[in-house]
């Protein structure tokens, strides 16, 4: 048996979406908008300063950070899209926006109390509060005042954001038809306070709204709004579990092989398949300018 690690599959707040869509409540659904808010900070520590920053070290921004949301509207649509087109850059972290006067490290930097991306203002802060995990430990081993100055003195991730060698993009849409001609919308941005993914469901009878820990249903022909309140289960980020996807997985897959019932494992190789063809249509969308087909009998 084989799992892949799509772990946003696996929180409740996914199920609970998933049994709304698959019941009918909705109604035939028509749209998806999809929300990945990266954050500001987190997009400076990973994708500015840190490892994901270039596509020839790494991977593309859509793959790094965000296959797992193509592959969720995959999954919440029991479907893998057909056509895909994107646009986005890398547009403000950028050597063009280095405000006068800036220096290459934030530590030397005369502006680094105006700045909001300031490496000495995130870390020293989560050091302050007593933090020793993600994302501090990708900075330091060591929790002390000292080794973190050393690490803003000399390491990577003090940096300026506006002097790095980076190439990831810090904004991007995706535009997805599935079949049934449904679509679906989807923005990775920088550009936010760091949070839960936020989506909204259009049926033909209710709408979905969720905010990744909050479910809203509206329906149409009595007027009325339901909440549903999935089992809180932390954070979406590796340090807290990914919401409880992480955990969510193991025991499936534990439960599967344990049992022999390979139904319990929701991302295997061929929905992974279908989920990074999508991926790696829409990144060829958005460098050709392109509308890119995705072969059905592959993603399939």
């Amino acid at each position: 048996m084989l799992a892949v690690g799509h772990v946003m599959r696996y929180t409740p707040y996914t199920r609970a979406v998933k049994q709304i869509a698959d019941s009918g409540q909705l109604g035939d659904i028509m749209s998806v908008q999809h929300l990945e808010p990266v954050g500001f900070w987190h997009q400076a520590h990973s994708y500015v300063r840190g490892n994901w920053r270039r596509s020839d070290l790494a991977t593309s921004m859509l793959m790094a950070k965000s296959c797992h949301d193509l592959d969720w509207l995959q999954y919440i649509l029991g479907r893998a899209p057909l056509r895909v087109s994107s646009f986005g850059s890398l547009t403000h972290f950028t050597a063009a926006n280095r405000p006068p006067g800036a220096a290459d490290r934030c530590v030397a930097c005369s502006v680094e109390p105006d700045c909001p991306y300031s490496a000495p203002r995130l870390y020293r802060g989560l050091l302050d509060r007593g933090a020793r995990g993600w994302p501090l430990s990708v900075v330091i081993g060591d929790f002390s005042a000292g080794a973190l100055d050393e690490a803003l003195t000399n390491g990577p991730y003090g940096r300026c954001v506006y002097a790095c060698d980076n190439d990831a993009v810090d904004h991007q849409v995706v535009a997805l038809e599935f079949p049934g001609a449904i679509t679906a919308s989807f923005t990775m941005t920088a550009f936010t306070q760091a949070g839960h993914r936020r989506t909204q469901v259009f049926g033909t009878r209710a709408e979905l709204t969720g905010d990744g820990e909050t479910i809203r249903v509206y329906d149409f022909l009595t007027r009325a709004e339901r909440t549903v309140t999935p089992a809180a289960a932390g954070g979406m980020n590796a340090g807290e579990g990914h919401a409880g996807g992480d955990a969510g997985l193991m025991d499936a897959f534990t439960a599967a092989v344990a049992t022999g019932d390979r139904a319990l494992i929701s991302s295997g190789p061929r929905e992974s398949l279908a989920s990074h063809l999508a991926v790696f249509a829409a990144e060829r969308a958005r460098l050709n300018g392109t509308v890119e087909n995705i072969d059905p009998e592959r993603a399939g």
